[in-house]
């Protein structure tokens, strides 16, 4: 049941013994909206814990790092950020049909919880948090100010993407009247690589390849990358928006290998193509420029399939 900002609020100030769960492979946008919630629930005086599938990279730790929670059993559970329940990588057998909220920003949501708040024209679902805390009557300090910044500035491409509207603007700049440290959020976020990041970078770019007149771009990591360089899935974060820095790139594919020999895509676009159709093809979903989906196949099996498909998309 979809339901508005007001009934939100309500049923978190209803509700104690909270789990927050976050999708797969963590990013800025769904550890932000996370961790708000959490920190505001806590001033609240309820008991709220936060789960994830993967383990959450440090960059992102000065959203957490003086976060107390005990362990208990839930009693309600909420997804923020997560428009599928496959989302949630290795919770989703635990707890899918048992969300009760999800609180999200996806058009492809497949309104899988009990109740659902999406606004699915908000660059970031922090854009949806950031008015469900406020519409809890809670004041947001600076740490909170922090984590909601992060999600907008991270799932905006630090406000460059077609996503970005006014009130994107007026949610950041509400925050940094907040307390937000934009100019350090923004330097973490998009200026300061690891030595072990850049070595996959070059790797990744290395290999480049590029399809259909060179209006598709695709970025492949290999397990041997990975080993090569001492990195993992983790550090893959920002190499999906390379893809649409090379000149005449309409459609920007990042694949990913996993341990397993699976695979998942990361897709990039500019308004010639609806990444989220693209990504919907096999499975996937998100939104018009960004979108993700998975494969239970090989890398240059799923290669062939999305270039294929991608063939379809362009006029």
């Amino acid at each position: 049941m979809k339901i508005n900002v007001e009934k939100c609020a309500g049923l978190l100030k209803d509700r104690d013994n909270i789990l927050i769960l976050c999708h797969a492979h963590p990013d800025g946008d769904t550890l932000g909206c996370g961790y708000a919630l959490l920190r505001a629930l806590q001033k609240q005086g309820k008991t709220v814990r936060l789960e994830c599938a993967d383990e959450i990279p440090k960059k992102y730790s000065y959203l957490y790092d003086d976060i107390t929670v005990s362990d208990f059993n839930e009693e309600y559970v909420i997804a923020v950020d997560v428009a599928t329940e496959n989302l949630l990588g290795s919770l989703e057998e635990k707890y899918a049909g048992r969300v009760d909220l999800c609180i999200d920003h996806h058009g492809t949501n497949t309104d899988y919880a009990k109740y659902l708040l999406l606004n699915a024209d908000a660059a970031a679902a922090c854009e949806v948090v950031l008015k469900v805390i406020k519409a809890m009557g809670v004041e947001i300090d600076k740490k909170m100010a922090d984590c909601l910044y992060t999600g907008i500035t991270t799932d905006s491409g630090c406000f460059r993407y077609s996503s970005v509207t006014s009130n994107t603007h007026r949610s950041a700049a509400e925050l940094i009247d907040l307390g937000a440290d934009n100019g350090y959020i923004n330097r973490l976020m998009f200026e300061t690589k690891t030595k072990k990041f850049a070595a996959l970078e070059r790797l990744a770019t290395q290999g480049m390849e590029f399809f259909l007149n060179e209006r598709v771009c695709v970025i492949t990591v290999t397990n041997e990358m990975y080993e090569q360089t001492g990195t993992d899935e983790q550090d893959t974060e920002a190499l999906p928006p390379l893809t649409r820095q090379i000149e005449g790139v309409e459609i920007g594919l990042t694949i990913r290998e996993k341990k397993d020999k699976t695979c998942k895509c990361s897709i990039r676009t500019f308004e010639s193509v609806n990444a989220a159709e693209l990504a919907g093809a096999f499975g996937g979903g998100g939104h018009k420029q960004a979108a993700a989906c998975r494969f239970d196949c090989d890398v240059q099996t799923a290669k062939k399939m999305l270039v294929e498909k991608s063939k379809e998309l362009l006029k």
